[in-house]
């Protein structure tokens, strides 16, 4: 029987949309007050989301502890308090949307989880603003 289990987590980081093979002008016009040089922040809302069977012994989809540490490990120490379009390799040449966030999150995490269970993340960028993958 398939369950999920939901870990939320929440981390700070400063970016700037921006594409450098479009004008300034045309970086303005798409990207809008998300393109100021001097960057900008969120406070982004994680939602990691397994999906597997209930082992019979531990009662557990999967131990919520461990998903914490792994959450920890691999998106609060890389991106939290950091500026992810100069302090991280993820970012270094990939423009920092909530959607590319959300798919290296993703990627992340996925090699730390045993294939058999499912992943999906929600990620809120604002309270109105949130990405799902995948969907």
């Amino acid at each position: 029987m398939k369950t999920a289990v939901i870990r939320k987590a929440q981390f700070n980081s400063a970016h700037r949309l921006h594409n450098a093979s479009f004008s300034e002008a045309e970086n303005q016009r798409i990207f809008g007050l998300c393109n100021l040089p001097n960057y900008h922040g969120h406070n982004y809302t994680l939602e990691v989301k397994l999906i597997g069977d209930i082992d019979p012994q531990t009662g557990f989809v999967y131990d919520l502890g461990i998903l914490k540490d792994i959450i920890d490990e691999e998106v609060i120490e890389a991106f939290d308090h950091k500026n992810l379009n100069l302090d991280t390799a993820e970012f270094a040449t990939l423009n920092p949307t909530a959607e590319n966030i959300a798919v290296v999150i993703y990627n992340k995490l996925r090699a730390r989880i045993e294939s058999a269970y499912e992943i999906k993340l929600k990620l809120y960028e604002t309270e109105r603003n949130m990405v799902e993958y995948p969907c």
